[in-house]
Protein backbone atom coordinates (compact mmCIF):
# COMPACT_ATOMS: atom_id res chain seq x y z
CA UNK A 1 0.00 0.00 0.00
CA UNK A 2 1.34 3.36 -0.92
CA UNK A 3 1.72 5.94 1.95
CA UNK A 4 0.49 9.71 1.18
CA UNK A 5 1.11 11.49 4.40
CA UNK A 6 0.99 14.81 5.17
CA UNK A 7 0.47 15.66 1.71
CA UNK A 8 -0.36 19.63 2.42
CA UNK A 9 0.80 21.83 5.05
CA UNK A 10 0.20 20.71 8.56
CA UNK A 11 -3.28 22.06 10.07
CA UNK A 12 -2.39 25.17 12.14
CA UNK A 13 1.32 25.51 11.54
CA UNK A 14 2.83 28.53 12.36
CA UNK A 15 4.88 28.59 8.93
CA UNK A 16 1.38 29.79 6.68
CA UNK A 17 1.72 33.79 6.83
CA UNK A 18 -0.69 35.15 7.51
CA UNK A 19 -3.64 32.41 7.95
CA UNK A 20 -6.02 35.08 8.48
CA UNK A 21 -5.53 36.27 5.45
CA UNK A 22 -6.02 33.44 3.44
CA UNK A 23 -8.92 31.50 1.90
CA UNK A 24 -9.19 28.21 4.07
CA UNK A 25 -9.72 25.41 1.70
CA UNK A 26 -11.13 22.57 2.97
CA UNK A 27 -10.94 19.25 0.68
CA UNK A 28 -12.89 16.38 2.19
CA UNK A 29 -11.25 13.05 0.52
CA UNK A 30 -14.44 10.33 0.44
CA UNK A 31 -12.67 6.41 1.11
CA UNK A 32 -12.12 5.00 -2.42
CA UNK A 33 -12.68 7.79 -4.58
CA UNK A 34 -10.06 8.55 -7.17
CA UNK A 35 -6.40 10.25 -5.94
CA UNK A 36 -6.95 12.97 -8.76
CA UNK A 37 -10.26 13.52 -7.19
CA UNK A 38 -8.38 14.86 -4.30
CA UNK A 39 -4.80 15.99 -5.91
CA UNK A 40 -6.05 17.70 -8.90
CA UNK A 41 -8.08 20.55 -6.72
CA UNK A 42 -5.00 20.21 -4.26
CA UNK A 43 -2.37 20.79 -6.69
CA UNK A 44 -4.26 24.12 -8.02
CA UNK A 45 -5.16 25.59 -5.30
CA UNK A 46 -1.78 25.21 -3.78
CA UNK A 47 -0.15 26.03 -6.81
CA UNK A 48 -1.89 29.49 -7.24
CA UNK A 49 -0.67 30.52 -3.33
CA UNK A 50 2.82 29.77 -4.36
CA UNK A 51 2.15 32.21 -7.24
CA UNK A 52 0.85 34.68 -5.26
CA UNK A 53 3.61 34.96 -2.76
CA UNK A 54 6.70 35.13 -5.33
CA UNK A 55 4.79 37.80 -7.39
CA UNK A 56 3.10 39.74 -4.70
CA UNK A 57 0.10 40.43 -6.95
CA UNK A 58 -2.11 39.78 -3.28
CA UNK A 59 0.68 40.49 -0.57
CA UNK A 60 -0.78 38.10 2.03
CA UNK A 61 -3.53 36.72 0.39
CA UNK A 62 -3.73 33.28 -1.09
CA UNK A 63 -5.08 30.17 -0.06
CA UNK A 64 -4.33 27.59 2.75
CA UNK A 65 -5.60 24.13 1.68
CA UNK A 66 -6.36 21.35 4.68
CA UNK A 67 -7.32 17.87 4.22
CA UNK A 68 -10.21 16.94 6.38
CA UNK A 69 -11.41 13.43 6.89
CA UNK A 70 -15.20 12.71 6.99
CA UNK A 71 -13.91 9.34 9.35
CA UNK A 72 -13.45 9.04 12.79
CA UNK A 73 -9.61 8.35 11.71
CA UNK A 74 -7.40 10.80 9.32
CA UNK A 75 -6.31 8.02 7.39
CA UNK A 76 -8.14 7.51 3.98
CA UNK A 77 -7.70 4.61 1.26
CA UNK A 78 -8.51 5.76 -2.09
CA UNK A 79 -9.30 3.82 -4.82
CA UNK A 80 -5.61 3.30 -6.00
CA UNK A 81 -5.25 1.94 -2.53
CA UNK A 82 -2.88 4.82 -1.93
CA UNK A 83 -2.85 6.08 2.10
CA UNK A 84 -3.60 9.33 3.17
CA UNK A 85 -3.06 11.49 6.27
CA UNK A 86 -5.82 14.04 6.45
CA UNK A 87 -4.56 17.10 8.58
CA UNK A 88 -7.85 17.19 10.56
CA UNK A 89 -11.35 15.42 10.97
CA UNK A 90 -14.10 17.81 9.65
CA UNK A 91 -15.66 18.30 12.83
CA UNK A 92 -12.52 19.44 14.99
CA UNK A 93 -12.14 22.32 11.98
CA UNK A 94 -12.31 25.47 14.31
CA UNK A 95 -11.96 28.01 11.73
CA UNK A 96 -14.60 29.76 9.33
CA UNK A 97 -14.05 27.49 5.93
CA UNK A 98 -14.01 30.14 2.59
CA UNK A 99 -14.34 26.83 0.16
CA UNK A 100 -15.48 23.37 0.87
CA UNK A 101 -15.13 20.75 -1.73
CA UNK A 102 -16.45 16.90 -1.53
CA UNK A 103 -14.05 14.71 -3.19
CA UNK A 104 -16.38 11.30 -4.32
CA UNK A 105 -18.38 9.51 -2.47
CA UNK A 106 -18.85 6.14 -1.90
CA UNK A 107 -22.52 4.51 -2.57
CA UNK A 108 -22.29 2.59 0.42
CA UNK A 109 -21.79 5.48 2.31
CA UNK A 110 -25.60 6.75 1.41
CA UNK A 111 -26.92 4.80 4.68
CA UNK A 112 -24.26 4.45 6.93
CA UNK A 113 -23.10 8.00 7.02
CA UNK A 114 -25.34 10.58 9.30
CA UNK A 115 -22.80 11.89 11.17
CA UNK A 116 -20.95 13.27 8.40
CA UNK A 117 -23.81 14.28 6.36
CA UNK A 118 -25.33 15.92 9.18
CA UNK A 119 -22.00 17.80 9.53
CA UNK A 120 -22.43 18.95 6.01
CA UNK A 121 -26.06 20.22 6.43
CA UNK A 122 -24.98 22.11 9.66
CA UNK A 123 -21.45 24.06 7.92
CA UNK A 124 -23.22 24.90 4.77
CA UNK A 125 -24.41 28.23 5.82
CA UNK A 126 -21.11 28.91 6.93
CA UNK A 127 -19.25 28.60 4.18
CA UNK A 128 -18.64 30.95 1.22
CA UNK A 129 -19.15 28.51 -1.48
CA UNK A 130 -19.23 24.27 -1.31
CA UNK A 131 -18.27 22.37 -4.39
CA UNK A 132 -18.04 18.32 -5.39
CA UNK A 133 -16.03 16.44 -7.63
CA UNK A 134 -17.52 13.43 -9.28
CA UNK A 135 -20.14 11.09 -6.97
CA UNK A 136 -19.53 14.05 -4.05
CA UNK A 137 -22.63 15.26 -5.43
CA UNK A 138 -23.98 12.39 -3.82
CA UNK A 139 -22.95 13.78 -0.44
CA UNK A 140 -24.50 17.55 -1.49
CA UNK A 141 -27.69 16.01 -2.47
CA UNK A 142 -27.77 13.90 0.72
CA UNK A 143 -27.41 17.01 3.11
CA UNK A 144 -30.48 18.94 1.12
CA UNK A 145 -27.93 21.53 -0.42
CA UNK A 146 -28.62 20.68 -4.16
CA UNK A 147 -32.22 20.55 -3.93
CA UNK A 148 -34.33 22.62 -6.91
CA UNK A 149 -30.80 23.74 -8.03
CA UNK A 150 -28.72 22.83 -11.49
CA UNK A 151 -26.28 20.02 -10.97
CA UNK A 152 -23.90 17.23 -12.59
CA UNK A 153 -22.31 14.09 -11.74
CA UNK A 154 -19.93 11.69 -13.69
CA UNK A 155 -22.11 10.35 -16.49
CA UNK A 156 -22.33 7.16 -15.54
CA UNK A 157 -24.10 8.07 -12.75
CA UNK A 158 -26.17 10.68 -13.62
CA UNK A 159 -29.67 8.39 -14.37
CA UNK A 160 -29.35 7.01 -11.04
CA UNK A 161 -28.70 10.24 -9.52
CA UNK A 162 -31.71 11.54 -11.10
CA UNK A 163 -34.17 9.50 -10.10
CA UNK A 164 -32.84 9.37 -6.60
CA UNK A 165 -33.35 12.75 -6.35
CA UNK A 166 -35.92 14.29 -8.74
CA UNK A 167 -35.97 17.77 -6.98
CA UNK A 168 -32.29 18.51 -8.20
CA UNK A 169 -32.05 19.52 -12.27
CA UNK A 170 -29.34 16.72 -13.14
CA UNK A 171 -27.82 18.03 -16.48
CA UNK A 172 -25.35 15.12 -17.72
CA UNK A 173 -23.04 17.25 -20.04
CA UNK A 174 -20.76 19.94 -18.51
CA UNK A 175 -17.34 19.83 -16.46
CA UNK A 176 -19.14 21.55 -14.22
CA UNK A 177 -21.95 23.51 -12.90
CA UNK A 178 -22.46 26.95 -9.91
CA UNK A 179 -25.68 27.56 -9.06
CA UNK A 180 -25.35 30.76 -6.50
CA UNK A 181 -22.46 29.30 -4.59
CA UNK A 182 -23.09 25.66 -5.14
CA UNK A 183 -20.60 24.42 -7.55
CA UNK A 184 -20.13 20.32 -8.50
CA UNK A 185 -18.03 18.71 -11.25
CA UNK A 186 -18.27 15.97 -13.13
CA UNK A 187 -15.46 12.99 -13.05
CA UNK A 188 -12.12 12.91 -12.20
CA UNK A 189 -10.04 15.53 -14.20
CA UNK A 190 -13.52 17.98 -14.13
CA UNK A 191 -12.05 19.29 -10.57
CA UNK A 192 -9.03 20.46 -12.35
CA UNK A 193 -11.64 22.65 -14.22
CA UNK A 194 -13.84 23.48 -11.48
CA UNK A 195 -11.31 24.57 -9.28
CA UNK A 196 -9.24 26.77 -11.76
CA UNK A 197 -12.97 28.48 -12.58
CA UNK A 198 -13.22 29.33 -8.52
CA UNK A 199 -9.55 30.66 -8.85
CA UNK A 200 -10.23 32.99 -11.86
CA UNK A 201 -13.27 34.21 -9.76
CA UNK A 202 -11.24 34.90 -6.81
CA UNK A 203 -8.11 36.61 -8.45
CA UNK A 204 -8.72 36.86 -11.84
CA UNK A 205 -7.80 35.41 -15.22
CA UNK A 206 -4.18 36.76 -15.32
CA UNK A 207 -3.37 34.71 -12.19
CA UNK A 208 -5.39 31.54 -13.61
CA UNK A 209 -3.07 31.90 -16.82
CA UNK A 210 0.30 31.74 -14.72
CA UNK A 211 -1.50 28.47 -13.07
CA UNK A 212 -2.39 26.99 -16.01
CA UNK A 213 1.58 27.57 -17.31
CA UNK A 214 2.81 26.19 -13.96
CA UNK A 215 0.54 23.00 -14.13
CA UNK A 216 0.89 23.05 -17.83
CA UNK A 217 -2.69 23.10 -17.92
CA UNK A 218 -5.24 24.13 -20.51
CA UNK A 219 -7.37 26.65 -19.29
CA UNK A 220 -10.03 26.33 -19.82
CA UNK A 221 -12.41 23.94 -21.05
CA UNK A 222 -16.03 25.66 -20.48
CA UNK A 223 -18.57 24.07 -17.68
CA UNK A 224 -20.73 23.62 -20.62
CA UNK A 225 -18.48 21.61 -22.81
CA UNK A 226 -19.58 18.01 -22.94
CA UNK A 227 -17.40 16.19 -20.87
CA UNK A 228 -18.62 13.03 -23.14
CA UNK A 229 -18.52 13.21 -26.92
CA UNK A 230 -21.45 12.47 -29.34
CA UNK A 231 -18.87 11.59 -31.26
CA UNK A 232 -17.83 9.04 -28.62
CA UNK A 233 -21.25 8.22 -27.33
CA UNK A 234 -22.03 7.15 -30.98
CA UNK A 235 -19.65 3.95 -31.27
CA UNK A 236 -21.31 2.68 -27.97
CA UNK A 237 -24.38 2.32 -29.82
CA UNK A 238 -23.26 -0.89 -31.62
CA UNK A 239 -25.23 -1.79 -34.36
CA UNK A 240 -27.77 0.68 -33.91
CA UNK A 241 -29.03 2.73 -36.57
CA UNK A 242 -27.37 5.69 -35.78
CA UNK A 243 -24.43 3.41 -35.18
CA UNK A 244 -24.55 2.07 -38.51
CA UNK A 245 -25.47 5.63 -40.14
CA UNK A 246 -22.92 7.81 -38.10
CA UNK A 247 -19.55 7.27 -40.52
CA UNK A 248 -22.04 8.19 -43.09
CA UNK A 249 -23.57 11.35 -41.90
CA UNK A 250 -19.98 12.58 -41.03
CA UNK A 251 -19.10 12.13 -44.76
CA UNK A 252 -21.93 14.17 -46.03
CA UNK A 253 -22.33 17.04 -43.13
CA UNK A 254 -22.52 19.55 -45.93
CA UNK A 255 -25.84 18.06 -47.88
CA UNK A 256 -29.62 18.15 -46.70
CA UNK A 257 -29.84 15.06 -43.94
CA UNK A 258 -33.37 15.65 -43.19
CA UNK A 259 -35.16 12.42 -41.78
CA UNK A 260 -36.59 11.64 -45.23
CA UNK A 261 -32.68 11.13 -46.40
CA UNK A 262 -31.96 9.48 -43.36
CA UNK A 263 -34.91 6.83 -43.39
CA UNK A 264 -34.33 5.94 -47.23
CA UNK A 265 -30.71 5.37 -46.83
CA UNK A 266 -31.59 3.07 -44.33
CA UNK A 267 -34.42 1.75 -46.48
CA UNK A 268 -36.69 2.05 -43.75
CA UNK A 269 -40.25 3.62 -43.67
CA UNK A 270 -40.45 7.50 -42.28
CA UNK A 271 -42.50 5.99 -39.52
CA UNK A 272 -41.10 3.16 -38.17
CA UNK A 273 -37.24 4.82 -38.93
CA UNK A 274 -38.56 7.66 -36.67
CA UNK A 275 -40.08 4.81 -34.01
CA UNK A 276 -36.58 3.16 -33.89
CA UNK A 277 -34.27 5.86 -33.93
CA UNK A 278 -35.88 7.63 -31.05
CA UNK A 279 -36.37 4.38 -29.13
CA UNK A 280 -32.30 3.69 -29.53
CA UNK A 281 -30.73 7.19 -28.99
CA UNK A 282 -33.46 9.27 -26.93
CA UNK A 283 -33.32 11.67 -29.47
CA UNK A 284 -35.19 12.50 -32.72
CA UNK A 285 -33.17 12.04 -36.11
CA UNK A 286 -33.14 15.82 -36.76
CA UNK A 287 -31.96 16.50 -32.88
CA UNK A 288 -29.48 13.86 -33.37
CA UNK A 289 -27.99 15.52 -36.71
CA UNK A 290 -28.42 19.34 -34.99
CA UNK A 291 -26.16 17.33 -32.20
CA UNK A 292 -23.26 15.80 -34.54
CA UNK A 293 -22.92 19.97 -36.63
CA UNK A 294 -22.30 20.96 -33.65
CA UNK A 295 -20.05 18.40 -32.13
CA UNK A 296 -17.76 18.40 -35.49
CA UNK A 297 -17.71 22.22 -35.69
CA UNK A 298 -16.31 22.54 -31.89
CA UNK A 299 -13.59 20.00 -32.93
CA UNK A 300 -12.98 22.19 -35.87
CA UNK A 301 -12.46 25.08 -33.64
CA UNK A 302 -10.66 23.46 -31.44
CA UNK A 303 -7.82 22.06 -33.75
CA UNK A 304 -8.17 24.08 -37.24
CA UNK A 305 -7.45 27.46 -38.54
CA UNK A 306 -10.52 27.10 -40.56
CA UNK A 307 -12.58 30.75 -41.02
CA UNK A 308 -15.85 30.78 -39.13
CA UNK A 309 -17.77 30.57 -43.03
CA UNK A 310 -15.75 27.56 -43.95
CA UNK A 311 -16.79 25.87 -40.80
CA UNK A 312 -20.71 26.95 -41.04
CA UNK A 313 -20.45 25.32 -44.31
CA UNK A 314 -18.31 21.88 -43.62
CA UNK A 315 -21.01 21.44 -41.06
CA UNK A 316 -23.84 22.13 -42.89
CA UNK A 317 -24.92 24.70 -40.22
CA UNK A 318 -25.53 27.60 -42.60
CA UNK A 319 -24.37 31.07 -42.69
CA UNK A 320 -22.77 32.51 -39.80
CA UNK A 321 -25.87 33.82 -37.93
CA UNK A 322 -27.45 30.23 -38.31
CA UNK A 323 -24.82 28.50 -36.80
CA UNK A 324 -24.12 31.00 -34.07
CA UNK A 325 -27.85 30.58 -32.82
CA UNK A 326 -27.26 26.18 -33.03
CA UNK A 327 -23.96 26.43 -30.91
CA UNK A 328 -25.19 28.86 -28.62
CA UNK A 329 -28.40 26.66 -28.44
CA UNK A 330 -26.43 23.88 -27.50
CA UNK A 331 -23.27 24.79 -25.91
CA UNK A 332 -24.18 28.37 -24.20
CA UNK A 333 -21.48 29.98 -25.78
CA UNK A 334 -21.18 31.68 -29.42
CA UNK A 335 -18.32 30.08 -31.50
CA UNK A 336 -15.92 32.84 -31.43
CA UNK A 337 -15.83 33.10 -27.96
CA UNK A 338 -15.44 28.94 -27.69
CA UNK A 339 -12.12 29.06 -30.40
CA UNK A 340 -10.90 32.15 -28.43
CA UNK A 341 -11.05 30.22 -24.82
CA UNK A 342 -9.58 27.54 -26.55
CA UNK A 343 -6.83 29.27 -27.84
CA UNK A 344 -6.20 31.30 -25.31
CA UNK A 345 -5.53 27.61 -23.44
CA UNK A 346 -3.28 26.35 -25.91
CA UNK A 347 -1.34 30.12 -25.76
CA UNK A 348 -0.95 29.44 -21.69
CA UNK A 349 0.80 26.42 -21.96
Amino acid sequence: MCHLLQSVPLYGSSNLIPVNMKKLIVIVPMPGTFLLDIAGPVDVFTAVDGILNETGIAPGEGYEVILASPLTTKKIITKSQAEISCNVKVEDIDRPIDTLIIAGFPMKMLETSPRFINWLHDIYPTVRRIGSVCVGTYALAEAGILEGKEATTHWQYSQDFQNRYPGIKVDSNPFYTRDGNVYTSAGVSSGIDLSMAMVEEDYGRDVALKAARKLVLYLKRTGYQSQFSSLLQVHTLENSIAGKLHPWMIRHLQEDLHVEHLAEHCNMSLRNFNRVFLKETGMTPAKFVEKLRVEVARKYLEDSDLSMEQIAEKCGLGGLVSMRRTFMRHMMVSPSDYRRTFRTSLQAV
